[in-house]
């Protein structure tokens, strides 16, 4: 079973939620919202449309780190929904900020997210997107775009 608390050589990937979004300003975090895509709707940040089914749940921060090495902050956003996301029943976006302060979302997905030790361009995890099965994508930064590098189960190559 896979969980949001993943562990990848040695890091604590996915931090609770109150500890992510303790790194970040009310006013970042707004912008990294939105950036994201979500709408602030009766003071739950909203983006993939469920209707308000029971697995919902709104958005929330679950990482705050430099995951590129750049010296400005990543974040993770996740949020819950077995309407929009299928089995897997959540979806995360990777937002980063940019020189100018503002943030660019770098890539999204349906699943959990677990970044690897190894790297693609400029530094960037591969990560490595989990969900129902026993054979995940692992998508790698070629410098423009997360693209599709393998598929491993516990670190191993598989066959999707």
């Amino acid at each position: 079973m896979r969980y949001p608390f993943a562990i990848a050589a040695g890091l604590a990937l996915l931090a609770p939620s109150a500890l992510a979004q303790a790194g970040l300003s009310p006013a970042e975090k707004t912008a990294v919202f939105r950036a994201g895509g979500f709408k602030l709707q009766g003071g739950k940040w909203r983006a993939c449309g469920d209707p308000g089914t029971a697995s919902y749940a709104a958005g929330a921060v679950e990482t705050v780190k430099d995951l590129n090495g750049d010296g400005r902050p990543e974040v993770v956003l996740t949020e819950g929904s077995t309407y929009c996301f299928g089995n897997t029943g959540t979806g995360f976006k990777l937002l980063s900020k940019q020189a100018d302060g503002t943030w660019k979302l770098i890539t999204e997905s349906e699943g959990i997210a677990t970044f690897l030790a190894t790297k693609g361009a400029g530094g960037w995890p591969d990560i490595e997107i989990g969900g129902p099965g026993f054979c995940f994508p692992v998508e790698r930064w070629n410098g423009r775009a997360y693209v599709v590098n393998r598929h491993q189960y516990e670190g191993k190559p598989c066959r999707s």
